[in-house]
């Protein structure tokens, strides 16, 4: 089951990712929203749209945005809407 954790923190864990650019997409009810800290930085992809993004903090140390979602997409990416992925040195395996 794929799990993302950092700094010896499990972030998320779900059997329901989806794997969209090679990144696992958590489900939002999977994550450990403990962890999650609300972030202003915004990107945008051309096919999926607005992405937002959160810091994660564990133990008084900030990831500073190293999870990101679409809270709306574009039609051609609906499935993966709310979902959660991450990168900047959180470790998603599946195990």
């Amino acid at each position: 089951m794929p799990k993302a954790t950092w700094n010896g923190a499990v972030l998320a864990e779900s059997d329901q990712t989806i794997v969209v650019e090679g990144n696992h997409y958590f489900p939002p009810d999977a994550i450990n929203k403990e962890y999650f800290q609300d972030s202003d930085t915004h990107t945008t992809c051309p096919w999926k749209g607005v992405a937002s993004y959160y810091s994660i903090a564990v133990d008084g140390q900030v990831n500073k945005d190293a999870a990101w979602y679409y809270p709306s997409t574009k039609e051609k990416a609906k499935n993966i809407e709310g979902y959660v992925a991450f990168w900047r040195g959180v470790k998603v395996e599946n195990n």
